[in-house]
């Protein structure tokens, strides 16, 4: 069977897909924002881990040996967890602004709509 470029375009979909409303461009972006978010805190943080263990020698007491070897892996994963979740808005989300900017312009406007909703309700009737 021979495959023609020509008609590779001619393959058209059943259903045309139907524009992603306001909601699902949000959730979307929150998506790609948090995906970006644990990418470059676990990349950045997992390295920054690894060369600190590579650079310090082993302790003459407190070492756990085989065991601590061992875990030591999973140990710098949950502290890379922890890290990345502490000080996203201040190293990734720079980072995803540059990347991604529509996205983030729209995560930024419908984070400024949230906060207006957010302090009407804090207004009292005289």
């Amino acid at each position: 069977m021979e495959v023609s470029p020509l008609a590779a375009n001619a393959v058209r979909p059943l259903r045309p897909a139907a524009a992603p409303t306001h909601q699902q461009r949000v959730e979307r972006a929150e998506e790609i924002r948090d995906a970006y978010r644990d990418f470059v805190g676990k990349t950045f943080f997992g390295q920054l881990l690894k060369s600190m263990r590579q650079s310090v020698g082993e302790p003459a007491y407190f070492h756990g040996g085989r065991a601590e070897e061992v875990f030591r892996g999973q140990l710098d994963q949950t502290l890379a967890d922890h890290m990345t979740e502490a000080s996203a808005d201040k190293i990734a989300d720079p980072m995803f602004h540059q990347q991604f900017p529509k996205e983030a312009q729209l995560l930024a406007e419908e984070n400024k709509l949230a906060h207006g909703v957010k302090y009407l309700g804090t207004l009292r009737r005289r």
